[in-house]
């Protein structure tokens, strides 16, 4: 009997390329929600805004209505909701709204916040200079704090066939937990600490 006739052989040549198969599956499913995210992040695909150092400086006579959403995975002890339910905007025009979040636990906890804007299609010109979603916020036990957020709609939403009619934009935030419920370095953190941007 030959090699390649060799049922053993053929069976564990099958058994290692399927093993390398899953093993390949596998990896690229971590790897794919980095990328997405980074994919859409640059596109403004899926309602990911975008992110700038600063407003174009053209500002127009047409203003668009943001709206302000707050939700909290249940396993984070914080509420967290709007300080205003709506803001009218002018395009282009630099806006600060505010958020409330207050850690309800008795130990010091860390979350992080992801966001989108719906309609999906205004994400790629709905622009944020500065967020508390750019990094992990820690609130002390029982901690209150205004959180930021700076934006701006690019007035290249008005030229967009896709977008030039929409009047209204909603920004959705929901915080989850991120690390440890007490970790050592949030223990030690002062007061203000998770208000910052």
């Amino acid at each position: 009997m030959s090699k390649d006739t060799d049922p053993k052989r053929r069976h564990s040549i099958l058994a290692l390329s399927l093993v390398g198969l899953v093993a390949g599956m596998v990896g690229l499913s971590f790897a794919s929600v980095p990328l997405y995210r980074v994919f859409c992040q640059v596109t403004g695909y899926g309602g990911v805004p975008q992110r700038a150092e600063k407003a174009p400086g053209e500002v127009l006579d047409r203003t668009v209505t943001i709206r302000f959403d707050g939700n909290v995975d249940r396993s984070l002890p914080w509420t967290f909701a709007p300080k205003q339910q709506t803001m009218d905007v002018k395009i282009g025009e630099t806006a600060l709204a505010f958020f409330k979040a207050t850690n309800n636990s008795s130990v010091p906890v860390s979350g992080r916040a992801i966001f989108n804007v719906s309609p999906e299609l205004a994400g790629r010109y709905f622009t944020k200079i500065e967020c508390f979603c750019f990094k992990q916020q820690t609130l002390a036990a029982g901690q209150t704090v205004d959180m930021p957020v700076t934006f701006f709609v690019d007035p290249k939403f008005v030229e967009d066939e896709d977008t030039k009619d929409i009047s209204e934009i909603t920004l959705s935030y929901t915080f989850y937990p991120s690390g440890e419920v007490n970790p050592p370095a949030a223990a030690a953190a002062p007061e203000g600490d998770g208000s910052k941007s």
